[in-house]
């Protein structure tokens, strides 16, 4: 199996967090000032927070808080930390008093697989799990799995087979399993703002996998960020201005089960391909988790509906670069 790369999406950011001047585009700082910063990862992506505030105690008591909060998180939706309520859910099939957090995710994805006809789908484990299996095998089939394998982890997969409510999670047929990473980082994105804002900050940028602005820069400009295909690019394609919203990027090229790069991770839930329609889609909408869970759906959807979902949620903005390297771009703003 191809070796993956170190994040689900890839962004390149252009711009610090609270109380630091923007960064060009070559990525010279205009007199940067001295700040507490903290990188570390949630749900396997880099995560990043630079605060600057009079008090370096007071920053580093409010790093300290945000780094067990993403911990506290992780053990709710980690698929690979074995005590964590998703991965118990996925081992055992069901699980009692779940995780308000768990609920609260699980709300907010029926809403959005609900909107994008079921295009947003976490029940799409069974999938992954195939198509890594296959490819790591040594003589695996470069076509991919084979369609009757596919048959069965389909019939393994769909939302409406998933029963919850704040008392327990079920999972309606044996076999099934969920993913969260297409919609956990914007949560635990969001949920950081929500930290930081209650501590009284107003001007910050958070990325912790997927990225929100709190607020302008300092002196009033937005903050900029550069959308690019792959994380280690070493310029971006586009350039966002952001205000109090949030950027998601999903791109195939995140993981690839395979070493030719024809099999990305965002699989179809109703076909259960691996299709390539684009090269990155990147969603600005008001929350991370909104951002977060349209760029998975869009990369699945054609140009019409992705239009058409934009016509519906007028907040949200569309930037995506398709295989044949065509730019389009929906929605607010557009």
């Amino acid at each position: 199996m191809a070796s993956p790369i170190t994040r689900r999406r890839a962004i390149c950011i252009m711009a610090a967090a609270a109380g630091l001047p923007l960064l060009d585009l070559r990525g010279r700082a205009e007199g940067a000032v001295a700040a507490v910063t903290w990188r570390g990862r949630a749900l396997g992506a880099p995560a990043t927070l630079i605060l600057n505030l009079e008090s370096q105690a007071d920053a580093a008591g409010l790093v300290d808080r945000v780094v067990a909060e993403v911990a506290r998180l992780e053990r709710v939706f980690s698929l690979y930390q074995r005590d964590s309520a998703l991965a118990e859910l996925n081992r055992t099939g069901a699980i009692a008093a779940p995780p308000p957090d768990l609920v609260n995710l699980l709300e907010a994805s029926r809403d959005f697989w609900e909107t994008t006809g079921g295009a947003f789908d976490p029940s799409v484990q069974p999938l992954w799990t195939l198509y890594a299996e296959h490819f790591a095998a040594g003589d695996a089939d470069p076509a991919g799995p084979p369609e009757a394998a596919k048959r069965r982890a389909l019939s393994r997969v769909g939302f409406d087979k998933l029963e919850f409510n704040r008392d327990r999670v079920v999972f309606a047929r044996p076999g099934m399993a969920l993913t969260l990473n297409g919609i956990a980082q914007g949560y635990i994105t969001d949920r950081i703002v929500g930290l930081l804002k209650d501590a009284g900050i107003a001007n910050s940028l958070v990325s912790m996998g997927e990225t929100r602005a709190i607020g302008s820069q300092h002196d009033g400009r937005p903050w900029r960020v550069g959308l690019a295909t792959r994380e280690d690019a070493s310029t971006p394609d586009s350039v966002l201005n952001l205000v109090n919203r949030a950027v998601a990027t999903s791109s195939p090229d995140g993981f690839r089960f395979d070493d030719s790069g024809r099999f990305g991770h965002i699989l179809d839930p109703l076909s259960g391909r691996a299709p390539r329609l684009r090269r990155r889609v990147s969603v600005v909408a008001p929350t991370a988790t909104a951002a977060d869970a349209f760029s998975t759906a869009f990369s699945l959807m054609g140009s019409s509906a992705v239009r058409i979902a934009c016509e519906h949620h007028s907040e949200l903005t569309v930037d995506m670069i398709s295989t044949s390297g065509a730019h389009e771009r929906f929605g607010r703003a557009a």
